[in-house]
């Protein structure tokens, strides 16, 4: 029975495991992104020696038999079988793989997975092996982009990290085919995605790196283009280097027309993938076999002309052949890549060019030219110019080839665009049906949103100690069905109707704790939207908390997900404005270990130092943490990102904070906003940090006759979300100045929550006294005179209250008097008040300045310290 016992904890224990808050995690995607580069360099392998296994095999059949039976017939067993094998397992894995990486992070849905990389890794061993002129390094990148999509859903990854980790796989398969994890990441940024976003920066080094790492650990191969020593470049060979990019650019042109014509050709003859790669495969071997032996082997042939190895006459009939035969291969649907191929005849062009060039001015190399022409055929056929420069450059591996590189490359782009725009992959798309726009990327309605724009604020909650009668209660009261727990505003678990019919019939006294589902996945405020969603779709829940450190901030529910998608639909905006009404040019965080926030704007040199005393002792007692904040105005007409601004004086502020809180031991966040508001600049710290509670100074003047309590105190009070706690501070020898002298306190109060709330500071305040006499506390109610009897029973109902919390007596004062305002400035000025503690009134600021607001009256008249309290907006 143990046994079982100790089985079930441990099931329920790594129940409770999750990826959950990792799956958006950047450190947790880097982990991903190296696994990817040791999966993509595996699969790169894997993919050469099926290759060479099998051409091996086809070159020794060649060589004992008749190449006019082997070559034609062995190529259309093995391309007709590569095409079956494709058009029925995955005809996703048909064609290079390039163009369906794009499209699927582009976002269309086009199947990525492991059944894609072992069909494409199946097709190509067997249509090259077979003879086929394509290469294996685009498959690579296609196997690579979809082993990394089957990780991500095997491993929990949110939607903006799969499609990166995509890019990531992609890169990687390139750097494998290659060895150049330089190329490999340029190549995703140049034309895959277009995106230099640090996440997509850091997850292709680190799968690039992991992939040419791995891959030159387990083969000692050498590098695929030759190490020449005599590569030269002078200025008198700027025109034939001219001559060079442009006939590879026109050539690249002319070889991508060919392949959608050819494409279109084949698509009108309505053969299957099977048929049509078997046709080009026979095709393909029938010319081989009237061509020298030489040609029979690709492997060796590829060699021979990067090498240059051959004559002239040898390398101009490669390029033809190799030309019209790729040409016609790719456009089959073969799954097999240009990369490579396009290299080889960048090399052809460039050693005839060159040979022709160095005759003429009689002295250059022709190394250099055929080492030029692979990136200028390159960039003219892929349109990827910086890729094409570093990928030559890390395959020779030397410098002196990389302005040969860029003067060709450059031309070769240039001409290639004026004959016809646009890659060969993006033609390609487009004729699939898929138009990608290169410059903009398509407008995700939810693309910018994050969990703080769509959550709810206003959460229910359930005490973590409640017992199940009570639950039962209030849950058969709420249309709510599941519920975050918590403990000092702690989040501690879920508990959900579920739960409650699995836990109804159990003793009604058994506690929330013991019930409820713990360590619940949450998001931070700051969390995007697909991340929301991710996690919603992935653990089928129907909520999710959000949670900032250890503190619940809100609540999301797929149903406010529709809400929000629903109005952006329909052009209802209810959502935040993004213009960021601050700039923050400073700031320091300590550890988050308070489960509220205090926000404490501070200006004045003079009175921060007792703010903070008094902020100090409600973050004491109410185990919250500190923010202070500085803000630096600017005009209007200026942006508070770009105006160069003195921090010297607020650095000097916040530093004396931060020694006071030391001292103390509160944890305390600094922070210096640029605003040309300062209203705006705390109302965006508050909705920024998620502040519970907003303490501000107040000097007691008002700047107009419209105002109650000033501009910026009027705003803050009307707008701020959270609690907010204004303090106007009196003469030295008062609260919390002069601590050591016995005084009263005065807490005047007309009843409702703002009043309840004044009081519940008594404890936090009293604190603060170092003397052993306490001050004494007087609690005021005024009645009118038309009142037959005093209110006594309701002050005596709020003394007994008032004495469970506070040890210090309490002294009851009902007071009639026609002018509340004029009463409590009275009794303050006679009886030497050291402090007032007022709530705020609860009227519209409309209603309290028509009609007279008397907390802004009571704080004026008198020289004591006066603190008004009103709650969050929501009370």
């Amino acid at each position: 029975m143990g046994l079982f016992a100790r089985h079930q904890n441990l099931r329920q224990w790594f129940k409770s495991q999750h990826f959950g808050r990792s799956a958006t995690d950047s450190r947790y995607a880097l982990l991903v992104a190296c696994l990817i580069g040791i999966l993509s360099a595996l699969a790169a392998i894997i993919l050469k020696l099926g290759i060479g296994w099998l051409g091996g095999w086809r070159v020794h059949l060649v060589a004992n038999s008749s190449p006019f039976l082997v070559l034609p017939l062995g190529g259309f067993l093995l391309g007709y079988s590569a095409g079956w094998i494709v058009e029925h397992f995955s005809p996703a894995a048909a064609g290079g793989g390039i163009p369906q990486v794009k499209a699927a992070l582009a976002k269309y849905p086009l199947p990525l997975s492991w059944r894609v990389a072992l069909v494409k890794m199946i097709g190509a061993i067997l249509i090259l092996g077979g003879g086929l002129t394509l290469g294996r390094r685009a498959p690579t990148v296609h196997i690579g982009a979809a082993l990394a999509a089957q990780l991500s859903v095997w491993l929990p990854t949110s939607p903006d990290h799969r499609r990166q980790m995509i890019a990531a796989g992609a890169a990687a398969g390139l750097a494998a085919g290659f060895t150049t994890p330089i190329a490999g990441v340029l190549f995703v940024i140049e034309e895959l995605m277009r995106d230099v976003s640090s996440m997509t920066l850091e997850t292709a080094i680190v799968a690039s790196f992991t992939g040419a790492v791995v891959s030159m650990m387990l083969q000692n191969t050498p590098s695929m283009i030759t190490e020449y020593a005599n590569i030269s470049f002078s200025a008198q060979e700027i025109p034939i280097y001219c001559l060079l990019g442009v006939l590879a650019g026109l050539l690249g042109a002319l070889f991508n027309q060919g392949i959608l014509f050819c494409s279109q050709m084949q698509r009108r003859w309505r053969l299957s993938l099977a048929w049509r790669i078997g046709l080009v495969s026979w095709l393909s071997g029938t010319v081989v076999a009237f061509l020298p032996d030489f040609f029979r082997d690709n492997t060796g042939l590829r060699e021979f002309l990067l090498a240059g190895e051959l004559s002239w006459q040898n390398t101009a009939l490669a390029f033809v052949v190799y030309f019209f035969l790729t040409m016609i291969a790719y456009s089959s649907g073969a799954p097999g890549g240009l990369l490579a191929p396009a290299l080889v005849l960048g090399s052809c062009l460039g050693f005839l060019v060159g040979g022709i060039g160095t005759k003429i001015i009689g002295f250059g190399s022709e190394a250099s030219y055929a080492l030029a022409g692979m990136g200028a055929f390159f960039t003219g056929v892929v349109r990827v110019p910086v890729t094409a420069i570093v990928i030559v450059f890390e395959l020779h591996r030397n410098f002196n080839v990389v302005l040969p590189l860029m003067l060709t490359c450059a031309v070769s782009y240039i001409t290639a665009e004026s004959i016809h725009p646009g890659s060969l992959y993006q033609h390609l798309l487009s004729a699939s049906g898929i138009i990608l726009n290169e410059e903009t990327p398509s407008n995700d309605v939810l693309a910018h949103l994050s969990a703080m724009d769509v959550m709810q604020s206003q959460v229910e909650i359930l005490p973590a100690d409640l017992p199940l009668g009570e639950v039962v209660k209030i849950m058969s009261r709420s249309h709510h069905r599941g519920f975050p727990v918590v403990e000092q505003g702690r989040l501690l678990g879920i508990f959900t109707q579920s739960d409650l019919d699995k836990w109804r019939s159990k003793n009604s006294q058994t506690v929330l704790r013991e019930m409820m589902t713990p360590n619940p996945i949450t998001v931070a405020p700051q969390a995007a939207l697909s991340d929301v969603l991710f996690l919603l779709n992935r653990y089928q829940l129907s909520r999710l908390p959000v949670t900032d450190g250890q503190k619940l901030v809100g609540i999301i529910t797929r149903t406010d997900i529709i809400r929000v998608e629903a109005d952006q639909l329909g052009g209802v905006c209810q959502l935040p404005q993004r213009s960021t009404p601050s700039y923050v040019v400073y700031q320091t965080r300590s550890p988050a270990v308070g489960i509220g926030r205090i926000l404490l704007p501070i200006a004045n040199p003079d009175t921060a130092t007792a703010l903070f005393k008094i902020a100090a002792a409600i973050a004491r007692e109410r185990n919250y943490e500190i923010d202070c904040l500085y803000v630096i105005t600017v005009p209007r007409l200026s942006s508070p990102a770009e105006v160069r601004v003195d921090t010297r004086e607020g650095r000097k502020l916040l530093h004396r904070l931060e020694r006071l809180a030391r001292q103390q031991n509160i944890s305390v966040h600094t922070q210096i906003s640029v605003a040309q508001d300062i209203a705006d600049g705390i109302l965006a710290t508050i909705r920024e940090r998620h502040s519970n509670l907003l303490i501000m100074g107040w000097t007691g003047e008002k700047s107009t006759t419209g105002e109650i309590f000033g501009f910026l105190v009027d705003t803050l009070i009307a707008e701020a979300p959270c609690e907010t706690i204004l303090v106007k501070l009196g003469t030295k020898d008062c609260f919390p100045n002069d601590l050591n002298r016995e005084r009263m306190w005065l807490i005047p109060t007309a009843g409702g929550p703002n009043a309840q709330r004044a009081l519940a500071l008594l404890p936090s305040l009293l604190s603060l006294s170092e003397s052993s006499d306490h001050p004494k506390l007087w609690l005021c109610k005024i009645y009118s005179p038309t009142e037959l009897l005093p209110a006594l029973s309701t002050l005596e109902v709020l003394q007994a209250s008032l004495q469970k919390a506070i040890a210090q007596p309490i002294v009851p004062l009902p007071i009639c008097s026609a002018s509340p305002a004029e009463a409590v400035i009275h009794l303050v000025e006679s009886e030497d008040c050291s402090l007032v503690l007022l709530g705020a009134s609860r009227e519209s600021l409309l209603n309290q300045f028509l009609n007279g607001n008397i907390p802004s009256t009571i704080a004026r008249a008198v020289n004591c310290t006066v603190i008004l309290v009103r709650g969050e907006l929501s009370d």
